[in-house]
C-alpha cells in the first residue's frame, strides 16, 4: 500500500496494456480505483460515510470483463477473488454459503501479507540459515575447543556462499506436520468456517513430529531459511494488517450474477433459489461484519464487481434493494474484426506473442505475416457471428487448429523459421470454416 497511487487516466493505461478496447469500462473501474484512495485522503468522521460504488458490467461473454477487474486488482496490490455467483443457494439448499467468498477473501489477504513479511525478513532467514548449516558441517564445539577453527568457519561460509558445497550431503530434523483427518460438512450457513475451525483443531490434538533426513546442502539451506522466516514473521501483525487490506481495499468480482436474476415474478422451484442467494447477498454488499478464523472482517468498503451477458435475464430483474448497491452500469461492446485483430498481436500477453515464445523452445522461429493475422481475426469474427458468440475465446481455438500441425512437427523439424501467411491460414482452416457443422465441434 506504498506505491504512488496511479490516476484514473494511468490505470486506463495500464489497463489498455493487456486489454483491448472496452473504454467505457476501464473508465469507470478507474474513477472506482482512484475513489478508494481518495476515501483514504477524507478525514476519518467522513471516511465511514463514503460507501464504495459498485460497478455492474454487462456484456457476452469473452469481451474482457474478467481481466479488467483481475488486472485491476493487481495495479491496486488488493486482495481479490473472483467466484460465480451461481456456486452460492439458498441456505437449505446444496451449495455454499455467502460469507465463505469473505473468507476465502481474507485467506487470499493473508498469504499476500504474509509473503510481503517473508520479504523484508528474507536476508535475516538466510543468514540465520547459513549459521545453521555451518554448525552442522562444522559444530561450534570444535570451535571453542580450537580457536583456529574460527577462520576455517569462515572459509567453510564463503564456499557455502559460492555454491562449493552443494552438493554435499547433511543430516537435518525437519518438522513434519501430520495430516488431520477429512472432516466434510453439509452445506449450511457458517458449515465452512466450522470445517476450517474442526481442522485446525484435530491439527493442535495431532501435534507435529520431527524427522531426521539426508538432504544436499542446497536443499536444506531453502528449508531452513523457510523455517527462519516463519519463526521471524509477527502472525498477529500479518492478520491484524490482512484484515485491514481487505476492508479498506478488497475486491470481489462476482461473476455470472444474470444467472441468480430472477426471470419473472412471483413463480417456485429454481427462481425462489435464485431470489435467496440475492437475499443472501444483499446484506454482505450492504455491509455487514463475517466471522472468520481470523477474526471480523466488515464488508461495508469492499468493493464489489459483479458481471453478466444478461441475455436471458436484464439487470433490473435482479431484487430493486440489490440493484441499488450496483450504482455503476457499464456495457461492454461485442469485439469486432479490428479488435480480434489487435486482440492477436497489442497487448503484452498477445496470443501471437505466446506461440512465438512457445515454438521458440524447440528451436522454431515462427512469423506471422500481417495478412495472416488479418485472416485469423476475420475467420474468428465470422464463427463468432455464425455461432454462439464466445468472444475473443474463440481466438483460442482458431489459433490451435491453425498451428496443430506445426506444433506437433516442431521437434523433428527444428532448427528452421516458418512463416505463417495468408494462404496457409486459409488452407488449414477452409474446410471447418465452410462446412457449419464441422465448424460447431472444431471452433
Amino acid at each position: 500500500m506504498d506505491m504512488r497511487p496511479l490516476t484514473p487516466r494511468e490505470i486506463i493505461a495500464e489497463l489498455d496494456k493487456y486489454i483491448v478496447g472496452q473504454a467505457q469500462a476501464k473508465r469507470s473501474v478507474a474513477i472506482a480505483l482512484r475513489n478508494r484512495w481518495r476515501r483514504q485522503q477524507v478525514p476519518p468522521e467522513l471516511r465511514d460515510e463514503i460507501a464504495p460504488k459498485n460497478i455492474i458490467m454487462i456484456g457476452p461473454t469473452g469481451v474482457g470483463k474478467t481481466e479488467i477487474a483481475r488486472r485491476l486488482a493487481r495495479l491496486a496490490n488488493s486482495p481479490f477473488l473472483k467466484v460465480e455467483a451461481t456456486k452460492f443457494t439458498e441456505v437449505g439448499y446444496v451449495g455454499r454459503d455467502v460469507e465463505s467468498m469473505i473468507r476465502d477473501l481474507t485467506h487470499l489477504a493473508i498469504d499476500m501479507v504474509k509473503s510481503e513479511e517473508r520479504e523484508k525478513v528474507e536476508e535475516k532467514a538466510r543468514t540465520l540459515a547459513e549459521d545453521r548449516l555451518l554448525d552442522l558441517l562444522l559444530p561450534r564445539h570444535t570451535v571453542e575447543d580450537d580457536p583456529s577453527q574460527g577462520s576455517t568457519r569462515e572459509r567453510f561460509r564463503q564456499m557455502l556462499l559460492e555454491g562449493r558445497l552443494d552438493d554435499r550431503f547433511v543430516e537435518l530434523e525437519i518438522s513434519v506436520q501430520p495430516q488431520a483427518p477429512m472432516v466434510e460438512a453439509l452445506a449450511v450457513t457458517g458449515m465452512d468456517e466450522l470445517q476450517g475451525n474442526l481442522q485446525d483443531m484435530l491439527s493442535n490434538i495431532f501435534p507435529g513430529k520431527r524427522k531426521r533426513r539426508q538432504v544436499k546442502v542446497s536443499e536444506a539451506r531453502k528449508i531452513l531459511a523457510q523455517e527462519e522466516a516463519a519463526k521471524l514473521i509477527d502472525m498477529d501483525k500479518v492478520t491484524e494488517l490482512a484484515i485491514a487490506r481487505v476492508e479498506s481495499t478488497g475486491i470481489i468480482f462476482l461473476d455470472e450474477i444474470d444467472k441468480i436474476a430472477s426471470r419473472a415474478a412471483g413463480g417456485s422451484g429454481p427462481d425462489v433459489s435464485r431470489e435467496g442467494v440475492q437475499r443472501d447477498l444483499l446484506p454482505i454488499v450492504e455491509g455487514t461484519a463475517v466471522h472468520t478464523k481470523y477474526g471480523i472482517v466488515r464488508t461495508d468498503h469492499v468493493l464489489f464487481i459483479a458481471s453478466g451477458a444478461f441475455h436471458i435475464s436484464k439487470p433490473s430483474d435482479l431484487l430493486p434493494e440489490l440493484q441499488g448497491r450496483f450504482p455503476i452500469r457499464v456495457e461492454l461492446d461485442p469485439l469486432t474484426q479490428e479488435d480480434f485483430r489487435r486482440i492477436l498481436t497489442e497487448p503484452e500477453n498477445a496470443l501471437v506473442t505466446q506461440y512465438e515464445a512457445l515454438l521458440s523452445t524447440e528451436g522454431i522461429r515462427l512469423i506471422f505475416a500481417p495478412e495472416a493475422i488479418s485472416e485469423i481475426a476475420k475467420i474468428a469474427f465470422e464463427v463468432n457471428e455464425r455461432m454462439e458468440n464466445i468472444g475473443a475465446r474463440r481466438l483460442h481455438t482458431v489459433m490451435e487448429k491453425l498451428l496443430e500441425e506445426i506444433s506437433f512437427e516442431a521437434p523433428d523439424v527444428a532448427p528452421q523459421e516458418i512463416r505463417v501467411t495468408a494462404a496457409y491460414v486459409q488452407d488449414r482452416l477452409k474446410e471447418i470454416v465452410r462446412d457449419d457443422d464441422l465448424s460447431r465441434f472444431i471452433l
